[in-house]
């Protein structure tokens, strides 16, 4: 049986026409979604990123506040930015892209972001309903890798899953979730940098995911036959002058073992930026309702 491809855009245009209905029918009420952006960072990488969230949100009728800030931001005005955008009446939700200048951690942001505007769950309360199984958002790539399992019939429930990466946006949430009698009911395995030998444990694993941000760095001989593979990064890197996008996997060889597999860039991508649509419709659905 040839691999199955699990590609991200049908999914995401099935999100994004739910998200414009939406927003349409907010604007039909006097509201307009708005959703306020922070970057600070000069990498090239989160400014494309940053790109691709206003567009998205263009598309389906969002309107956004952009702050780019640069790298060398001081924390003080970085706060106070992302303080203002939770405090404008204006403004539905809040997201601020990593990553961050190194001093400053997600939990130093997402405290400063009022709980109902944070779409990507980094305030500690928001944190706490996600792994309490009562989420007010789910972040948008967690939300984006269940959208994707969903679409393509791939049941977490009772299988083995190993997640390759910790961070705190994507592989802590994303671990809690499918942990969860309401999200994936599989058994987690989270393999991060302290991990010995890291092909034995993805061997182990019915579906793999990885989110660590290391090109290439799971391959065939590290997976078992029919594995499912969910590779959320989106790499960039020069080879022989020429810049292209690689993922955490070697595609070639993982598609191989792999009954099923997700393209980089063309899977994960196109879905999560569609979550994040809904998490800003959301915060401002509930806003304009008194919820």
């Amino acid at each position: 049986m040839p691999t199955k491809r699990l590609l991200g855009e049908p999914v995401a245009e099935r999100l994004r026409t739910n998200a414009r209905d939406r927003t349409a029918d907010l604007r039909e009420r006097g509201h307009v979604p708005t959703l306020g952006t922070v970057l600070a960072s000069d990498d090239r990488a989160a400014g494309r990123f940053m790109d691709l969230k206003h567009d998205a949100c263009d598309d389906v009728g969002i309107e956004t506040r952009d702050h780019r800030l640069g790298s060398d931001v001081s924390d003080e005005e970085l706060f106070r930015v992302v303080e203002r955008l939770s405090t404008d009446p204006t403004v539905d939700a809040v997201f601020v892209q990593t990553p961050l200048p190194p001093e400053v951690s997600t939990l130093d942001i997402g405290s400063r972001i009022d709980p109902r505007k944070d779409v990507d769950c980094f305030h500690p309360e928001n944190r706490g309903l996600l792994v309490g199984g009562d989420p007010r958002f789910v972040p948008a790539t967690v939300a984006a890798v269940e959208e994707l399992l969903a679409a393509y019939d791939v049941s977490t429930d009772g299988r083995d899953v190993v997640i390759v990466g910790r961070s705190d946006a994507i592989g802590v949430p994303l671990a809690n979730r499918l942990l969860q009698k309401s999200g994936g009911n599989a058994t987690v395995t989270v393999c991060h940098s302290h991990t010995r030998d890291l092909a034995a444990k993805t061997r182990t694993a019915d579906v793999v995911v990885t989110a660590c941000g290391v090109p290439e760095l799971v391959d065939g001989s590290m997976l078992s036959p029919g594995v499912v593979v969910v590779d959320v990064s989106a790499n960039r890197r020069r080879v022989d002058g020429e810049r292209e996008v690689v993922g955490d996997v070697d595609y070639e060889s993982a598609k191989e073992k792999s009954r099923a597999i997700t393209p980089v860039p063309g899977g994960v991508g196109p879905v999560t930026l569609a979550t994040l649509l809904g998490n800003v419709v959301l915060a401002a659905e509930r806003r304009t309702d008194g919820e």
